[in-house]
């Protein structure tokens, strides 16, 4: 049976309806089902207004929606409340089955079944048509990727579902198939699961369609074998030998259903694109910016200059400008190049390999500011203060060329008194001035007090042949920095103006930790006599001063990585909250159009507002904005990880011979199940099952992130430093096991206390049996 749809409008209709109780509160029953109905939409002032409240009566609605947050019946959502795991107006997911009814059931891509419980099923609506004689559309089938709106029916839904939602875009006809690696054997194959969750299937030989030992191949499943027996399956598609090169990556982008092959319509397009005249672009051809990427970047969209103000009233002051490459001219919306980049949302960055979210033919050749070639540019020339303040900006359409191509390494040892025959002849009147300009930014950086996490990145260097020949972590120099900052203020710029000019944007929003999360670090960093100061609102100040306080500890890392916990995630809307972390009001990607397709809005929104072209962004657009940022956030998070599994599979990979081998590793995750250690050096990630770590029974304590042991009080903590062995490698799925050979610390009356704690919230979790002995366990 078909649900009615209603309004999609948060809630002036439903709140009609409502009994209007002047200034007495309405109960916390009824607000809660006032916040569910309008998740993500509704906060104070659209309760006030809905419940009639009016003057005093507001503080007691602001103390009780308060008090509401830290029990965590609700959470804050960019200055909005909803109800805890409550899902958001707009969201991504995975169409799983039908109902009885035959209408498609879904759930959300991104749920945190730790923290809010199982994933809500959701019945899928297509988004009606307007025109006239069209049907539902767009259609969506099982296994699909959706992009959906959440909307109310008229009638009852069926049992288990807990809302409705429309389809705005179906992002990926996702194949319901599983993945593995064949295994030949008489009479056919076994396929091994790259999923670490999934178990081993069994191919006959008529259904093996060509594979070979060692393939990557996609099955379909013929019938499950019950609990204990093993399914049958059929090879549907063979992707390729897993001997090969590029196997491991390959994994990724078929798990993770990241589209990699660009449709001819898409290269036929790329194809016939022509470099850019002058035209009417500025000239700015003999203006010496430069380029400084990786020695590996393979397209270059930012470009940098910097030199003195030479106004007398800036005494101290910069001129500085950002140059980007116009990529907004060959990607017009509508076009099958647009489609395909919307549809990708960022390009996908491998050890091995990238995925482009342009053809080559855009990204590393017309767009690319190629070193002494002509490039279409937008462009933005900005004054600081010798205090680092932003005192005006520019933007211009201009036609540049790239004076120099240089590597961050390169750049930093030209200033550092290492040039080479390059860096010799720019080092006085290009890069001093450049980093001349960095110093004077720092000041306002540091005025400003961003959060300044020291979360080190590891890099995998590969081998010719595709393995990994090691780990490495890479220094952070001024060169990083000053590049990072001058992106940050082209950022701020870019977003200022299009607010001035009142055209829609979309936002790079980073909104503060909850209400919950807070307390959460504050009672962890209780248990190491540290106090989180939070007087006038929550700022990343207060984060920094406790950094600043364990710098160089041994709890430096450990705090780290808990305080990065705490933050939210930052995501793509055209509804400003501003970058908590970055502490900045309002904040928009605008540097790396290639890349990110978020920046491509911005570039277009820059041309519709200072009317630079007829290529800018359609006014008929605004209302798609907020669909576009769930749908290219999502896309993001996609590829975060499937880069991070794929490093996974090739450090699990690299290891599979040393079995047996003992590591040095800090814990790096405590759970219920066991503890996650991360090895020195390769920065490889692996498992402590809870039922392996020691000789007694271990409670697991969220509050100090710890397994506490029951009768010892051994205690193993987030951030400590331990010997592991490694027991067990599957490298196609990412996965690695160990044994702890460390004890752990010893603190009775912390561990009597906090295992009392842990008991009254009923957090207890089992380790392996205990043996009998009485004190600390010792190996």
């Amino acid at each position: 049976m078909a649900r009615r749809p209603t309004s999609d409008t948060p809630s002036s209709s439903s709140s009609s309806t409502r009994p209007r109780l002047g200034d007495a509160l309405p109960s916390r029953e009824a607000m809660l089902a006032f916040l569910a109905e309008n998740p993500g939409a509704a906060g104070k002032r659209e309760i006030a207004r809905a419940f009639g409240i009016t003057g005093g009566a507001k503080i007691a609605l602001k103390r009780v929606l308060k008090e509401l947050e830290i029990e965590g019946v609700v959470e804050k959502r960019h200055k909005k409340l909803a109800p805890k795991g409550a899902l958001t107006q707009v969201f991504v997911a995975d169409v799983t089955r039908r109902d009885p009814d035959g209408e498609l059931l879904a759930v959300p891509d991104e749920w945190d079944e730790e923290a809010n419980g199982p994933a809500p099923l959701v019945l899928v609506l297509a988004e009606p048509k307007t025109r006239r004689g069209a049907g539902r559309a767009p259609a969506a089938g099982i296994g699909d990727r959706v992009l959906l709106r959440q909307t109310e029916v008229t009638d009852d839904l069926p049992e288990g579902v807990s809302s409705a939602a429309r389809i705005i875009r179906v992002l990926d006809k996702k194949p319901p198939a599983a993945l593995g690696i064949v295994r030949l054997e008489p009479g056919g194959a076994r396929i091994m699961p790259i999923d670490k969750k999934s178990r081993e299937l069994i191919v006959a030989e008529t259904d093996l369609k060509d594979a070979q030992d060692g393939d990557l191949v996609a099955v379909d499943l013929l019938h499950s074998g019950g609990r204990i027996g093993l399914s049958r399956a059929k090879v549907r598609t063979v992707i390729g030998s897993m001997a090969s090169e590029r196997a491991v990556s390959e994994i990724a982008l078929h798990v993770h259903n990241i589209p990699h092959v660009f449709p001819t319509t898409v290269l036929l397009e790329a194809e016939g694109c022509e470099p850019v005249a002058l035209g009417k672009r500025e000239d700015w051809r003999d203006l010496p910016l430069i380029t400084i990427d990786p020695p590996d970047a393979k397209d270059h969209d930012d470009a940098v200059h910097a030199a003195p103000d030479e106004n007398p009233e800036n005494p101290g002051g910069f001129v500085c400008t950002v140059a980007i490459a116009d990529v907004a001219h060959y990607v017009r919306p509508g076009t099958a190049l647009d489609r395909e980049a919307v549809h990708r949302g960022n390009s996908v960055y491998f050890p091995d390999r990238v995925v482009p979210m342009l053809p080559e033919k855009i990204s590393t050749d017309l767009c690319s500011l190629r070193e002494k070639e002509d490039r279409p540019a937008l462009a933005v020339r900005m004054v600081f203060s010798s205090e680092g303040r932003k005192l005006s900006h520019t933007f211009h359409r201009i036609l540049m060329r790239s004076a120099a191509k240089l590597a961050y390494q390169q750049a930093q040892a030209a200033i550092d008194g290492r040039v080479d025959e390059k860096t010799d002849v720019l080092l006085e009147g290009v890069l001093k001035p450049l980093w001349a300009a960095y110093e004077v930014l720092k000041r306002g950086r540091d005025a400003r007090e961003p959060l300044e996490l020291d979360l080190p990145e590891r890099k995998i260097l590969l081998t010719p042949e595709g393995t990994v020949d090691k780990v490495i972590v890479p220094e952070r120099l001024d060169a990083h920095k000053l590049i990072e900052e001058f992106m940050i203020q082209a950022n701020v710029a870019a977003a200022e103006t299009l607010e001035k000019h009142k055209v829609p944007l979309l936002y790079r929003i980073h909104d503060m930790p909850s209400e919950e999360k807070v307390a959460a670090l504050k009672e962890f960093l209780s248990t190491l006599d540290i106090k989180l100061g939070q007087r006038g609102g929550l700022k990343p100040s207060m984060f920094n001063g406790i950094l600043r306080a364990v710098v160089d500890s041994p709890k430096a890392g450990l705090v780290n990585e808990v305080v990065l916990r705490s933050q939210a995630q930052a995501e793509y809307n055209p509804n400003n909250i501003g970058h908590f972390g970055l502490h900045l009001r309002r904040y928009a990607h605008f540097t790396s159009p290639i890349r990110r397709y978020a920046d491509l809005v911005v570039h277009r929104g820059l041309i519709r507002a200072l009317k630079f072209g007829a290529d800018g962004l359609p006014e008929t657009w605004d209302d798609k904005l907020e669909a576009i940022g769930a749908e290219i956030s999502a896309c993001e998070r996609r590829a975060m990880m499937a880069e991070r599994d794929t490093i996974d599979r090739l450090i699990a990979r690299w290891l599979m011979d040393r079995i047996g081998a003992t590591f040095n590793a800090k814990i790096s995750g405590v759970t219920k199940s066991g503890l996650f250690v991360r090895l020195d050096g390769t920065g490889a990630d692996g498992f402590v099952p809870a039922a392996t770590i020691g000789d007694d029974y271990y409670v697991y304590d969220q509050v100090t992130h710890a397994m506490i042991g029951q009768r010892s009080g051994e205690t193993f903590r987030l951030g400590d430093t331990v010997e592991v062995k490694l027991v067990e490698a599957q490298p196609f799925a990412g996965a690695l096991r160990f044994e702890m050979l460390s004890e752990g610390t010893y603190d009775k009356v912390l561990g009597r206390k906090r295992l009392a704690a842990v008991a009254r919230d009923k957090g207890r979790v089992r380790g392996a049996p205990s043996r009998g002995r009485k004190g600390p366990p010792r190996r």
